[in-house]
């Protein structure tokens, strides 16, 4: 096992955003040379006629036949697709998401000359998102690259370039991402980094794309433990994803959580629950509730290693429950794999043992501002890391997918109401209510909600939230030619009846990205205002 070491970054990562740590080019073999003069001879020979403000990804197939562009505009995510054709008479199920060779090159503004493309694969990424015609993409290197400077300039061969198509205004993610670093990055928490681009497949134009980071474990990203190749001890780090999705996973990579014995939780709503209770899981046959498990987002290589995992994740949530709701306190044995009553610790300590708290209690801060549709369902990350520097300690971190939130859906529409630790409705059908466990169970501490407001009032009065708000107004009209350009290839999704169905009152009203940014401002101002007469000190 080791723990992973940054390399050292290229001067020349900031200056084409795609350092590919080759020799410098009098130390080059004849070979490279001719390879790199052949890449820039298969790119496009002119920068781009339309790019002004944005960086512009550029993307070319190796092949070039008549179908090269099938890899982004035909693949369904494979349980997507199958649930679409339980419903749907006559759907043919498409071609999963595969990986096309390309290459890939990094255009600032203002580039008089072209980059030298470098070597990757990209496809088709997500879930629901994949059945949109702009569909998200993921590019891995060949090499490790850093991308645009982001996260001070950490080379990686993962990136991510979000659609936002469900997103009108096109900067939940982006405005959602620069929040959560605002809160989670001080406590040496990992948060994506991102920015606005346009991108460019085979020389057509593809639209504006977030680039974020891929979710994984490394020293610039989850630092965590990463298991050697084959290792079997469980001493080593895991990534973890709270996931509906999780039957879809290989046995080895995902598990189930009983969550107390599926115990109720008291919704946190502000009037104490007003006499009602949730549970996390299904509780009879006929329940429409959904089961929510974890997966496991890393590679692990033993049945040893999902045991170990799967019980401290099943204790820890038990920890915290005897602590909120029995007053008890209790501790893990030895090797971790059972927890007995502790005379010898507060409940507050018991907690405190095994969770880092002020992970927990900046994502609910994360959570409660944007009231994100899915909070109960995917896209709640965390880890806990046992190698020989780990703190072996339930963390949360990793913040992600907030394009259904910050007023997109039927969720706090106005910015009032609490919503990350209170019950919420199922985010298709509203066919059933529930809640996010995680979030939920702590929630009547004293002394966590101290915490909470200690980490809310250093955040607002720092301008964390309102610069959030300045961010959607300044790239709503310094990016405006670009967003338009998105427009006229994709059209606006408050148009597209298949999303129309799912938006919020205010936002299926927006019928220009400009007209959503106004609306997405002014939500986060709200919200704002409301969770802050809450827990500002």
């Amino acid at each position: 096992m080791r723990k992973i070491t940054l390399p050292l970054l290229l001067a020349c990562a900031l200056l084409t955003g795609c350092a590919n740590n080759s020799p410098a080019p009098e130390q080059q073999s004849s070979s490279t040379a001719e390879s790199q003069t052949d890449h820039t001879a298969d790119n496009t020979e002119k920068l781009p006629e339309w790019m002004d403000a944005l960086p512009v990804i550029r993307i070319e197939t190796v092949s070039q036949g008549a179908d090269a562009l099938d890899f982004v505009t035909k693949p369904v995510a494979r349980h997507v697709a199958e649930a679409i054709a339980s419903w749907t008479p006559g759907y043919k199920i498409p071609p999963e998401p595969s990986y096309q060779d390309c290459r890939v090159s990094i255009i600032e503004p203002q580039a008089d000359t072209l980059p030298v493309p470098a070597d990757a694969q990209v496809k088709v990424r997500g879930n629901w998102t994949t059945e949109y015609d702009k569909k998200p993409l993921r590019i891995k290197y060949a090499e490790k690259q850093n991308m645009l400077g982001l996260n001070d300039g950490a080379e990686q061969k993962n990136w991510l370039l979000l659609a936002e198509y469900k997103d009108a205004s096109l900067l939940r993610d982006r405005a959602a991402l620069e929040m959560a670093r605002g809160l989670l990055e001080p406590d040496g928490l990992y948060c994506s980094d991102a920015r606005l681009v346009e991108v460019e497949i085979n020389g057509e134009y593809w639209g504006v794309y977030l680039l974020a980071e891929q979710q994984q474990i490394s020293e610039s990203r989850v630092n965590i433990t990463e298991a050697e190749k084959d290792y079997q001890g469980t001493d080593i780090g895991y990534f973890l994803e709270f996931d509906g999705y999780y039957v879809n996973e290989e046995p080895l990579q995902a598990f189930h959580v009983d969550y107390a014995d599926n115990a109720p939780l008291t919704p946190f709503d502000g009037k104490g629950g007003s006499g009602e209770t949730i549970t996390a899981l299904p509780e009879a046959p006929n329940d429409p509730k959904k089961n929510v498990g974890m997966t496991i987002k890393n590679d692990i290589y033993s049945q040893a290693q999902h045991d170990f995992i799967a019980g401290f994740v099943n204790n820890v949530y038990n920890i915290m429950y005897h602590a909120a709701y029995d007053d008890q306190a209790y501790k893990f044995n030895a090797d971790y794999s059972e927890i007995a009553p502790a005379d010898d610790m507060t409940p507050q300590q018991a907690v405190e043992a095994v969770v880092n708290v002020d992970s927990l209690a900046d994502m609910y801060i994360v959570s409660e501002m944007t009231c994100d549709a899915d909070i109960y369902w995917s896209s709640f990350f965390m880890s806990a890391d046992f190698g020989a520097d780990g703190d072996k300690k339930l963390t949360f971190q990793a913040p992600w997918d907030f394009d259904s939130g910050l007023g997109n859906k039927n969720r706090c529409s106005n910015g009032k109401g609490f919503y990350a630790g209170n019950i919420v409705p199922d985010v298709n059908s509203n066919e059933y209510e529930t809640v996010n466990p995680w979030l939920a169970v702590l929630m009547y501490q004293d002394w966590y909600q101290d915490v909470i407001r200690e980490k809310w009032t250093k955040a607002y009065d720092s301008g964390v939230f309102s610069d959030a708000v300045k961010l959607v107004n300044d790239e709503t009209a310094e990016f405006a030619e670009a967003f338009q350009r998105n427009t006229d290839k994709w059209g606006i999704s408050t148009r597209d009846q298949a999303i129309m169905n799912e938006l919020s009152k205010n936002a299926k009203h927006c019928l220009t990205q400009k007209t959503a940014a106004e609306y997405l401002a002014e939500w986060i101002g709200n919200r704002t205002a409301f969770v802050n007469e809450q827990w500002h000190k």
